[in-house]
């Protein structure tokens, strides 16, 4: 297996650094606009274990033709995009037309309903990409989307509660929260989202998108059906939002539940900000006119705030990722099952020296790349996780070291 990682710093960088301590592949190349920045990956890599198997080269990830030079330059047989949703149909349109499989944590993006956008859905997240998925079926190519770990993980726990826990689903139920602090040097707490807050405002802002067996999929306005979740392993209850999320999307479409929803745990003062950035128009991605340069304000918010994969250091907390299931067990018994993955920030500096949420994100793809690798996981078509066997996937998650990953996973009965 020969793979290109687009995009370089935060889930890049630690995607590399798992990568390197496993011998699944022949070769990654770590691919950044910023030449400097995929050499600093590949070093960092190469000290983790990596042995001469990383290579740095520049890419444009908006261009197809870019991506695809760079698939035929290393012999490239699977391309993990990770940059943000913006780019993801140049990353996925490059890695088709050059010949290799495809890799997401994120999927192509969406557009609200232009006449009813808090009750309809208009373009869906992934619905770009599922367009083409009888081109990648009849070319007996795989491209595997969404699984970083929301999507990705969660969706795997999906499967795994369909076929092992549940005779009947009633809800899957995402539920993402945490007790992350960030302070400045001062030791005084600061806003810092712990993810890209251009794709944290793509998300959040949109209307979220909720399905249902008898009505499919509609919209709600965003923040909500708030309702407060209590997260396990210290982190305690966090009131919960609905919010854009491409698990809603992916779900129904292998996995048989009545409905399917995604809540995340943002808090007061990061829905007030939000919710002041989309007042002001600084949520907008269109270009303006300042001082006689053209400049996005959303790409200016995502510049004066912290680079997330730079906080790690000052952050402390836990986050958990997870999905809740109601329905009916498989005694015929009402159950209330929540599966999650808790991350200690303290623990994924320690060891791998990149910040919790980001680190958490990245071993998923990791995961996914050696169980295909191996044969394990196999297929052809635009899939997501749940459309693959659940088990070994969460026994080479949680597995002990070296065979597996090491990093356990949970479950609650409620």
């Amino acid at each position: 297996m020969r793979i290109l990682v687009v995009g370089s710093g935060g889930v890049g960088d630690a995607v590399a650094r798992i990568a390197a301590r496993r011998s699944f592949f022949e070769t990654m190349v770590m691919a950044d606009y910023d030449l400097a920045r995929a050499e600093k990956a590949v070093a960092a890599a190469e000290a983790s274990g990596g042995g001469g198997r990383f290579i740095a080269a520049t890419v444009d990830a908006s261009s197809a033709e870019s991506v695809s030079a760079l698939v035929r330059e290393h012999g490239i047989t699977h391309v993990l995009n990770a940059v943000d949703p913006r780019f993801v149909m140049s990353v996925f349109t490059g890695a088709f037309a050059a010949g290799a499989d495809y890799l997401d944590m994120a999927m192509s993006l969406s557009h609200p309903h232009p006449d009813n956008p808090y009750s309809e859905v208009g373009v869906k997240l992934g619905d770009d990409q599922f367009a083409q998925a009888h081109a990648w079926e009849q070319a007996g190519r795989l491209a595997l989307v969404g699984i970083g770990v929301e999507p990705g993980l969660s969706d795997v726990f999906a499967r795994y509660a369909a076929d092992h826990l549940f005779s009947h689903i009633e809800e899957l139920g995402t539920r993402d929260g945490a007790n992350l602090v960030v302070r400045d040097e001062n030791g005084e707490e600061i806003f810092a989202p712990s993810f890209s807050i251009w794709t944290t405002i793509e998300e959040c802002l949109n209307p979220p998108v909720i399905y249902e067996r008898d009505r499919g999929w509609y919209t709600t306005p965003p923040f909500s059906e708030p309702e407060v979740f209590d997260f396990p392993e210290g982190i305690g209850p966090v009131e919960c939002v609905n919010v854009e999320h491409e698990e809603v999307l992916l779900m129904p479409r292998w996995v048989d539940a009545e409905r399917v929803t995604f809540k995340y745990g943002l808090g007061d003062e990061f829905i007030g900000v939000l919710r002041t950035l989309h007042a002001l128009g600084l949520d907008s991605t269109a270009p303006v006119r300042v001082k006689g340069v053209e400049v996005s304000p959303r790409d200016v918010v995502a510049a004066v705030l912290p680079d997330p994969s730079t906080i790690g250091p000052r952050m402390t907390g836990k986050t958990c990722a997870g999905l809740y299931v109601t329905g009916t067990g498989k005694d015929g018994s009402p159950r209330k099952t929540y599966l999650y993955h808790v991350v200690d920030n303290e623990w994924s500096m320690a060891e791998f020296g990149a910040q919790c949420v980001v680190w958490q994100t990245a071993i998923n793809p990791v995961v996914a790349l050696e169980l295909l690798a191996t044969g394990v996981w196999s297929g052809v078509g635009v899939r997501g996780p749940e459309s693959f066997d659940a088990v070994p996937f969460l026994d080479l998650l949680g597995g002990p070291q070296p065979v597996g990953f090491g990093s356990a996973w949970g479950m609650e009965e409620r």
